[in-house]
């Protein structure tokens, strides 16, 4: 119906049709599908919560004399110096030197990898203490300064995953609170925890990724980034509903984009109690209607979005492959679930009103002609399983 070339030409011209992924529901039952698919040319999605795989690059130049550095911490948290010179990488979820970590369970994880990243978006002055071994070419051995965001030559936000299709509802069955990434489970099934925007979601909103993949342009805290690959962990071949949405994990995203750009609203620092440490994130991504299929898929509402409630006292360390039902993106966002004819609170730790404003925030660029749909270079697989680690005892040879 409708191609790139067409939706972008029509941006540039700042006469594109675009609604997000809440609007475009109504606007569907109201006009029809085909004649929706006709009007509307982009429909915006997002979705804002923590996504633990992220990290960034980070480039400090040369110092006189010149240090390889081989070890280093920034703000007292470990970067990894496997690679050139003067480039670190700063995971989100490492933690401060000397944290406890769950010593004293449960931890506190007061400060880490994720915390730098938010003080250097929001320029705040981070210290890097850096050790070399010394060569002839790089003498220095040891150097400690202040730096911020704008001291660097390159601060790339790069994210091996993002943006997870669907996931978990994560309940307790045991008689003691427990402590996981999607929070703090009581006892006795007394609440169930979860973390999605639903219908704004990303590829919840692109199901088979016919307009999200490699090459994607999208919204990354205020920045614009691209897909760079398929997320790790990424798994197309998974259940999926009778509208073809994932009712488990699926898909996952591969994210990059320059940290100068962003906005530190969007990029905030969780301390999880009894975890650890992760970085809160928020991603916009447009979709392009192409024609009337695509359109369907992106009018997705809750009620049709079905989540996997897992047992994290047992069944998710164990991987045991039970499951205690399932439930939709409605019922969860009403705050209460039926589980086994007992109601159990429900709670996310995604925020769906920040997703909706970054919703309307791409929404707002792309009519402004400052933001343009991309074509995929490669699409991402559908038909991936997951592969789980297998433990191997170790061979004999000779």
């Amino acid at each position: 119906m409708k191609t790139y070339e067409e939706i972008n030409a029509k941006i540039e011209a700042k006469k594109a049709v675009v609604l997000t992924a809440e609007e475009i529901i109504d606007y569907v039952e109201k006009k029809g599908l085909r004649a929706a698919a006709e009007e509307v040319d982009v429909v915006t999605t997002a979705t804002f919560g923590p996504m633990c795989s992220s990290g960034c690059f980070l480039n400090f130049g040369h110092s006189s004399p010149r240090i390889r550095i081989s070890e280093a911490w920034l703000d007292d948290v470990r970067a990894y110096c496997g690679i050139a010179a003067v480039d670190v990488y700063l995971g989100a979820t490492e933690l401060r030197q000397g944290d406890p970590a769950n010593l004293y369970h449960p931890g506190e994880f007061r400060f880490g990898g994720a915390h730098v990243i938010e003080k250097l978006v929001r320029g705040e002055k981070v210290q890097l203490f850096g050790l070399s071994y010394g060569t002839d070419c790089y003498p220095r051995r040891e150097i400690r300064t202040w730096f911020t965001l704008k001291d660097l030559n390159q601060a790339i936000m790069t994210n091996p995953r993002n943006c997870y299709q669907n996931y978990n509802v994560a309940v307790n069955s045991s008689d003691r609170t427990i402590y996981t990434y999607l929070g703090q489970l009581k006892p006795g099934l007394k609440n169930a925890t979860y973390c999605s925007a639903g219908q704004l979601s990303p590829l919840l909103n692109d199901p088979f990724y016919e307009t999200i993949g490699v090459g994607t342009r999208v919204w990354l805290a205020g920045a614009q980034g691209i897909v760079y690959g398929e997320g790790t962990q990424h798994a197309g071949a998974v259940d999926r509903g009778g509208n073809g949405v994932p009712v488990e994990g699926g898909g996952t995203l591969a994210l990059t984009a320059d940290m100068k750009e962003m906005d530190p609203r969007w990029v905030r620092a969780v301390s999880l109690t009894g975890y650890g440490v992760s970085l809160s994130l928020g991603v916009g991504i447009p979709i392009p209607v192409l024609n009337k299929e695509i359109l369907k898929r992106a009018a997705v509402r809750d009620r049709d979005i079905l989540a996997t409630v897992v047992d994290y006292a047992t069944d998710y360390p164990n991987r045991t492959g039970k499951t205690l039902g399932r439930v939709t993106y409605e019922e969860l966002r009403s705050g209460e679930i039926s589980l086994g004819g007992k109601k159990v609170e429900a709670g996310s730790l995604s925020s769906y009103r920040y997703a909706l404003e970054i919703a309307e925030l791409l929404k707002a660029e792309i009519e402004a002609g400052r933001f343009t749909v991309s074509r995929p270079v490669r699409r991402l697989p559908v038909d991936r399983s997951f592969r789980p680690l297998a433990i191997k005892e170790s061979e004999r040879y000779g």
